[in-house]
């Protein structure tokens, strides 16, 4: 039997697929958003980081009322399908082609 030591290729293989398996477990728990009653709810950041906007934006957004939102208390989330919504209902195709 041999001594297993942390220098040994198979000892190595498992520390790096550990360290894999809990880098995407750190992402995961980082992005995870529950689900309630089939709709995922976004925080502000969330928002921002996905439409590419300030909080300022956004914040200009709810006060011209573009994007709805819920408000519990001082925190303010917003449901994922309206975000999808708004994005869709303001979309401008650049088709170009005319008949």
């Amino acid at each position: 039997m041999d001594l297993l030591t942390n220098e040994a290729e198979e000892i190595i293989a498992h520390q790096e697929l550990i360290m894999r398996l809990k880098n995407r477990i750190e992402e995961i728990l980082n992005n995870y958003r529950p689900i309630m009653k089939g709709e995922i709810y976004l925080s502000g950041e969330d928002v921002c980081e996905r439409l590419h906007i300030s909080k300022r934006t956004l914040q200009q957004y709810r006060d011209d009322k573009i994007l709805p939102y819920i408000q519990i208390g001082g925190k303010i989330i917003y449901k994922e399908s309206d975000i999808l919504t708004v994005l869709e209902q303001n979309y401008i195709s650049n088709n170009t082609d005319h008949i």
